[in-house]
């Protein structure tokens, strides 16, 4: 008999010599007797064995760790004490768990529960047994708020705004705003291009997907008014309404959109399973009627003499290299667990490590089998083998139309983190400085505040202009910049976290950019667009190498979010209702979940340890699921208004990164505007490079900003430098030539002043031009010829003075 008591073990009298009433052992029992004897040494033994086992297993465990209990003392962090998931086998780290003590400014629920006090009968059932709304007295609505027909309140700065505040939209009725139609006016400002169907709760969807069988307007207008097709007696009427041949159904191919036209087909060819053999005839037999010498097969092919009774596997066991099995016709190779079949005969090992959903983190290969890993800050849970975050408290913050929520995961806190705002639409976080950035699609701004525990309404506006539709946002926290889509101006654009600097790095007409996430450790960012054609973009966060990522199977991705310790990248497509990974290379795809009901109308999601949060429109809530295999789906959140954006606030979501920018010498890497990270493509990759604002362009030294005009200068200035050389042999040629030139004109004059002309207009002095006439010229003075016609004449004077004087 064993008595354990705590981790000690004692034995009572189990060796003890044994006795038997007298007379019951004879001399010739002697044989009984030694075989007792030997039964009670074995007992011994494994008494002593037991007592030196039990105190190992039951070890104490550490301080900081918490003990399981049970035969398998399990020692888990102490911390995963009562956080809402199982930890321990027995389920002990989740038994009898104190009640959460709610402060002054929270509710508790009937469930234990704690939440935001403001949430208390708001008309909302924040508590997931309802509790917060029951025994409330009617709504009364302070001075500064719009009391709805239904009773609700809110801030008279949303009444008459153009946009339905009100459940009823009562707050944008003509009679509560002096006679004005402000939804008219709204949409007249808001109207959806050619193409779209503009859907009664303010979206604009694309036309074709109007009367699909599929919501895709959060009041599901879409779908309402639809003609009903009715299919005719020779048709196949496929799930979501539409008609095909009744040919196609059971053809082992998808002709419906809902592949609806191929459930419940049984296929009377397929001949599989290791019971089953098909004969080369066609027929498929059970493998019971092979080799017995009985023709089951119409080509006898069950019967073969060669090969009935032969054992191929005792030569050589027929070249396989690990075991070979014998079939009553032929034989097959096998492998061991951890390894598959290669040509027919030869055994490698299966790398597991090449499916993500292997390992929780990090998975290392070896030979025949795999090891799992977790990152630095995370611990290995040994229950469900999942990699569970250290340190710190995880928060979701999501947005509530007109708030900022947070919650933990296990929704023991749920509050309002920013209230009062108008229409907020896009949020990140950036962990270290402990700040929140969001947009607002009504005031077309995005504003960022601290946060200190308590709600707040003071906050800073960071970009105030050129926003249209500003529907994604992430923060690098690295290097200490916003990135945000527009879905209106197709843009991708980049600023400091003061807004001061600003630059557009991305733009295409006609796309439709939605959310956009960053990963400031390698430089990359991706982001969604459900433009036409609809796809995921990937490009360095300065604005190069953009290319397209995902193309097919893509209708309407939404929200996008990165895991960094895994690698992949997650999103939603709220047209296909699925949740799908890839890693950032375009590879490894894999869908997630799909499902019609919790993916009705998914927007925006985050992921955390096994877990993947999303939001959805249509069902205005909020659910978790296991990121690797789907399953596991919970509500965490109902009775939303809008979740439109969702991310998870813990330390290690944004682990630490080397900012190149202010590793330089210079500040801000010598650059005059932005510095961005540069994409890490190779080992050769830079850094980063510097940026411009828009309007700008780098000068030659790749850091400095120029205007065009100041570009188009300095071009000139480079370019005189060149010409100077040939100038230097050009202006001296021309100098000489101006100078001889010079030269010429002057002796020219001279010879022109020493030359007398005389012009006769007189008639009887006219001679022809064969006259030569020479006049001397004397003391006397000029003495003419008489006139005669052809007649030379010469005057010569003695003196040696003698002026020539021509005559034309």
């Amino acid at each position: 008999m064993l008595q354990m008591t705590g981790a000690r073990v004692q034995s009572l009298s189990v060796c003890a010599k044994p006795r038997f009433p007298e007379g019951t052992l004879q001399t010739g029992d002697s044989s009984l007797g030694q075989a007792v004897a030997e039964s009670m040494r074995l007992c011994c033994l494994f008494v002593l064995l037991l007592a030196a086992a039990v105190p190992a297993v039951f070890a104490t465990c550490k301080s900081e760790d918490f003990s399981c209990g049970g035969f398998v003392n399990h020692c888990i962090p102490r911390f995963w004490r009562c956080d809402g998931q199982v930890d321990c086998e027995n389920g002990s780290d989740e038994q009898d768990c104190p009640s959460r003590t709610c402060s002054r400014h929270e509710f508790r629920c009937d469930d234990g529960k704690c939440i935001a006090a403001v949430f208390l009968c708001d008309l909302d059932r924040d508590c997931l047994d309802g509790s917060d709304e029951r025994h409330c007295p009617p709504p009364t609505c302070g001075p500064a708020h719009f009391h709805c027909n239904s009773s609700a309140c809110i801030p008279m700065l949303w009444a008459c705004d153009g946009d339905s505040d009100c459940d009823d939209g009562s707050d944008e009725w003509p009679q509560n705003c002096g006679g004005h139609n402000t939804s008219a006016a709204w949409l007249w400002h808001h109207p959806c291009k050619a193409l779209q169907f503009h859907c009664r709760s303010g979206e604009c969807i694309h036309f074709g997907w109007r009367c699909d069988g599929s919501a895709d307007c959060r009041d599901k207008s879409d779908e309402e008014n639809c003609a009903v097709p009715t299919c005719q007696p020779d048709e196949f009427q496929c799930s979501d309404g539409t008609c095909i041949h009744g040919s196609q159904q059971c053809d082992r191919e998808y002709d419906c959109n809902d592949r609806s036209d191929e459930l419940g087909c049984i296929n009377m060819t397929v001949c599989e399973g290791p019971y089953k053999f098909k004969c080369h005839s066609g027929e498929c037999i059970p493998v019971g009627e092979v080799c017995n010498s009985v023709q089951d097969c119409q080509d006898w092919s069950d019967e073969p003499l060669k090969e009935c009774g032969t054992n191929e596997c005792l030569d050589n066991k027929g070249g396989c290299s690990h075991v070979c099995h014998d079939l009553k016709i032929g034989y097959e190779c096998l492998c061991p667990k951890g390894f598959r079949l290669v040509d027919q005969l030869r055994c490698e090992d299966i790398d597991e490590c090449q499916d993500p959903d292997t390992c929780s983190q990090l998975c290392v290969n070896v030979e025949g089998s795999y090891k799992c890993v977790c990152e630095e800050g995370f611990q290995m849970d040994l229950l469900s083998k999942s990699c569970k975050a250290e340190g710190g408290i995880a928060y979701l913050f999501f947005t509530n139309l007109h708030e900022v929520r947070k919650m933990t995961l296990d929704r023991s806190e749920y509050s309002s983190l920013i209230p009062n705002l108008k229409d907020v639409v896009a949020l990140d976080v950036e962990v270290a400085r402990n700040r929140v950035y969001w947009s607002d699609s009504s005031l077309k701004k995005i504003f960022s505040t601290q946060i200190d525990g308590e709600p707040t309404s003071s906050y800073n506006t960071i970009i105030s202009e050129d926003l249209q539709a500003p529907d994604g946002l992430a923060v690098d926290w690295v290097h200490s910049n916003i990135y945000w889509t527009d879905s209106m101006l197709g843009t991708v654009s980049v600023a400091d976290t003061s807004g001061m600097k600003r630059k557009t790095l991305f733009k295409k007409e006609g796309s439709k950019l939605r959310a956009i996430v960053v990963d400031p450790v390698h430089g990359f960012m991706y982001w969604t667009d459900w433009g036409t054609p609809a796809e995921i973009k990937k490009g360095g966060l300065n604005g190069v190498d953009i290319h397209s990522l995902v193309t097919e199977n893509i209708q309407w991705p939404n929200g996008i979010t990165l895991d960094l310790s895994s690698g992949r990248l997650y999103w939603v497509d709220s047209k296909l209702h699925t949740i799908s990974s890839i890693n950032v290379n375009g590879g490894n795809r894999k869908t997630i979940l799909e499902d019609k009901e919790k993916l009705a109308h998914p927007f925006s999601l985050a992921v955390f340890e096994d877990k993947v949060f999303w939001t959805d429109l249509i069902n205005e809530a909020i659910f978790s699921a296991n990121r690797l295999t789907g399953s596991d789906i919970n509500l965490m959140a109902e009775n939303l208004l809008a979740p439109e954006d969702i991310v998870l606030f813990h330390n290690l979501t944004q682990p630490r990164g080397v900012n190149w920018c202010e590793k330089t010498t210079l500040p801000n890497g010598g650059c005059q505007f932005l510095c961005l990270p540069a994409p890490q493509i190779g080992l050769h990759s830079p850094r980063f490079t510097c940026a411009c604002p828009d309007g700008m362009l780098l000068a030659e030294d790749r850091k400095s900003c120029l205007t065009a005009w100041d570009n188009a200068t300095h071009k000139g200035d480079q370019e005189r430098p060149r010409s100077m050389g040939m100038l230097y042999i050009v202006l001296p040629i021309a100098l000489l030539t101006l100078l001889c030139f010079g030269t010429f004109l002057l002796w020219k004059n001279w010879r022109l002043k020493s030359i007398n002309s005389i012009n006769f207009d007189n008639p009887v002095y006219q001679k022809t031009t064969e006259d030569e006439v020479h006049i001397c010229h004397s003391q006397e003075g000029y003495t003419y010829p008489s006139a005669s016609v052809d007649t030379r004449v010469s005057f010569c004077s003695a003196t040696a003075d003698q002026d020539e004087i021509s005559v034309f």
